[in-house]
């Protein structure tokens, strides 16, 4: 017997509010995690480079960050190199440290800063900038790079990012809802959730990192934010479709939303839980901030899912069927199902050739996988942003009149004899200068500067000899950018080689799990991962052609893996589920397109909406974002408009009870049919 209208209205209530109180209350007191930086948060635990920079932190403060300022001129004079001379003197109160070059147009100036912290060194350089600007002598040109420079530099991508990013996408998901519904109500409910859970999340996820001392920085909040938008509106898309449909069947919304939340429980469920264990394979990875993405868009998947089954049901009943004006489902429409909608012709076309329609894809789709056999992965500090900054234009400008690694020199740490470390350095090919950069407490670091252009097979060549002429040398490790690309290349090519097939196992086993079949999850998980491949391979000639990249971040292959198989599993779990419970009462192949045509919309319309929200990450002006963007948005719209709607349903209509196997689904039908 069904509860008491007024009990009932009462837990609704209960349901819809108290979510999105604690969510407000969490967002605007309790607040988010706050966790002091490490220069090691980046940085591969284990490799040389990263315990020289943790070795580095026994140095005196003043040692921790260097701004280098390139002093230019058509041609600098001898009174423009005092001018000089004097202005660095009132910026480091000592005697100035000035380099002219031979060609007598530049000069390098040297400025330690006291900042240690990421946020203290970008407002120290801003201040330098400002000071530079209003002492430097007349017809000179300074500019600030060297490890201060770029980090500043790096800061300042993420200034009003989370809000500039925050924004694109609600306005993205708001347009997107809007088209979807035809209705200028509706999607005012689902975003106003999602939008609660998003910044509920980024509070929860960054107190547990907090909690755990695991690493995070701006980028994890803004994928955080997109992942959060883009999987919870497609949760709420699904629940929506099938309240639209159980109001078609039931005079009470209350009843009609019990019977939406049950059977969209088990695929959102799934569907959570999948990318939640996937997301959480990171833990694995070499890289603080990269476990720390993991965990923490993790606990944003969870929060999403929780608010989308919890508060948002709740939310919508509380309005009526008026909330769809100005289509309002009554008892008695067709149900989607049974429409000839576009996705139903679509899948009686399919029907009719199976095999034709499904090796045409997969042809497509190994086309397209052409590209990944040209791929070159890892981008110069130069190649990080979409726009150069300052540091980069500085460090161009160096390498006009010095050696080529004098503007990002690389570091050597040690707590050995200073002067036997120095010698083993001299005696390497490719180096051009070595001095000491700082001591204190036992440790000696040096300046190295190599002749070798940033990331060249030679400055590659370069540092392996040094770590060479150095083994055996008590605490002596080489760091430094080019040092530091070298090992994130190693680092994230063992990632790859653990963390892929693992992700690929946990998703074979979820999707066994939920559909109780072997063969339907072995050809899902092969259809999302040849979706990768094709959607890997076409990026890969927009970057090098029309957006001109060289190369591929290290890490954007892994998380590009990680976000299509996760999130592109969804959308067959949405169709196979769907499928099966069809199937049960119209047999395999029609189950199979029933489920195509009553999904269809909603599948489509949440893939678009899931591809647009990741290409937002193109406002961010880094590289690394704007490749991860790009390849999932590819990937999402391929696997919604291409895979899920023509290879799955063209492999199971040529498999017919087989896809299923060892259930037989037939079987049930015949028997609820009777």
């Amino acid at each position: 017997m069904s509860k008491p209208l007024a009990e009932r209205r009462a837990l609704i209530w209960f349901l819809a509010l108290v979510p999105l109180i604690l969510g407000a209350l969490m967002i605007a007191v309790v607040g988010g995690g706050e966790r002091d930086r490490l220069p090691t948060d980046q940085l591969p635990a284990g490799y040389d480079s990263t315990l020289g920079t943790a070795l580095a932190q026994n140095l005196p403060d003043d040692s921790g960050s260097t701004a280098v300022i390139v002093f230019s001129a058509d041609t600098l004079t001898p009174d423009q190199l005092g001018g000089i001379g004097t202005l660095l003197s009132d910026l480091t109160g000592a005697d100035p440290v000035l380099v002219p070059s031979e060609d007598g147009t530049a000069a390098l100036g040297i400025v330690p800063l006291e900042a240690t912290s990421a946020s203290a060194v970008a407002d120290a350089v801003v201040d330098l900038r400002s000071e530079l600007a209003a002492g430097v002598p007349d017809g000179v040109t300074a500019q600030v790079t060297g490890p201060a420079g770029i980090e500043a530099d790096l800061a300042s991508v993420f200034d009003g990012a989370n809000f500039r990013l925050l924004a694109v996408t609600a306005l993205v998901v708001a347009v997107l809802l809007i088209v979807t519904y035809r209705s200028p109500i509706l999607w005012i409910v689902p975003l106003a959730v999602v939008g609660i859970a998003d910044q509920t999340a980024a509070a929860v996820a960054t107190r547990v990192l907090a909690s755990v001392d695991i690493a995070w920085n701006e980028s994890t909040t803004g994928i955080l934010s997109v992942l959060v938008f883009g999987a919870g509106t497609n949760y709420a898309l699904l629940l929506i479709s099938r309240y639209r449909d159980e109001l078609r069947t039931t005079e009470n919304r209350f009843a009609a939303m019990e019977h939406a939340v049950r059977r969209t429980l088990e695929p959102v469920l799934c569907s959570a839980g999948t990318v939640v264990v996937g997301l959480l394979t990171l833990l694995l990875s070499l890289v603080p901030t990269t476990r720390g993405l993991g965990l923490a868009c993790a606990v944003g998947i969870a929060v999403a899912a929780f608010f989308v089954l919890v508060c948002l049901p709740a939310c919508l009943v509380l309005f009526g069927r008026w909330i769809f004006w100005p289509k309002a489902p009554r008892v008695g429409d067709p149900l989607a199902s049974e429409t000839r909608s576009v996705w139903r012709r679509i899948g009686d076309g399919v029907a009719r050739r199976p095999v034709v329609v499904g090796s045409s894809v997969v042809v497509v789709l190994a086309l397209l996988a052409v590209g990944t056999t040209q791929l070159r992965l890892g981008l110069d500090t130069a190649e990080q942003f979409l726009t150069k900054p300052e540091a980069i234009s500085a460090a161009e400008r160096i390498s006009e009149s010095f050696p080529a690694g004098t503007s990002n020199p690389t570091l050597v740490t040690t707590r050995a004899d200073a002067a036997q470390v120095t010698s083993a350095i001299e005696g390497v090919d490719g180096v051009a200068s070595v001095s000491p950069a700082g001591s204190g407490d036992g440790v000696t670091q040096l300046q190295v500067v190599l002749d070798a252009a940033e990331g060249s097979a030679a400055a590659d060549d370069a540092i392996l000899a040094l770590r060479g002429s150095l083994d055996g040398l008590e605490d002596t490790y080489v760091g430094g950018p080019e040092a530091q690309r070298l090992d994130a290349t190693d680092a994230a090519a063992r990632d790859r080689g653990l963390i892929i097939p693992l992700i690929l196992a946990l998703v074979l086993v979820a999707l066994a799990a939920l559909l109780r079949a072997v063969v339907a999850p072995v050809l899902l998980v092969a259809t999302v991962v040849g979706t990768y491949g094709a959607a890997l391979g076409l990026s890969w000639w927009i970057f090098t052609g029309p957006l001109g990249f060289s190369a591929l971040d290290e890490g954007v292959p892994l998380l590009a893996f990680l976000f299509l198989v996760a999130l592109g599993v969804d959308y067959n779990i949405f169709l196979v589920t769907r499928a099966r419970e069809e199937s049960l009462t119209h047999g395999p192949r029609e189950g199979m397109l029933r489920a195509l045509g009553a999904t269809g919309g909603v599948i489509t319309s949440a893939g678009i909406l899931l591809a647009a929200v990741f290409a937002v990450l193109g406002v961010l002006p880094l590289v690394v974002l704007a490749q991860l963007g790009v390849i999932v948005c590819i990937g999402v719209l391929l696997d919604t408009l291409v895979v899920r709607t023509m290879l799955v349903p063209s492999l199971a209509l040529v498999l017919g009870e087989r896809f299923w196997w060892p259930r037989r689904l037939t079987v049930q039908a015949k028997s609820s049919a009777i």
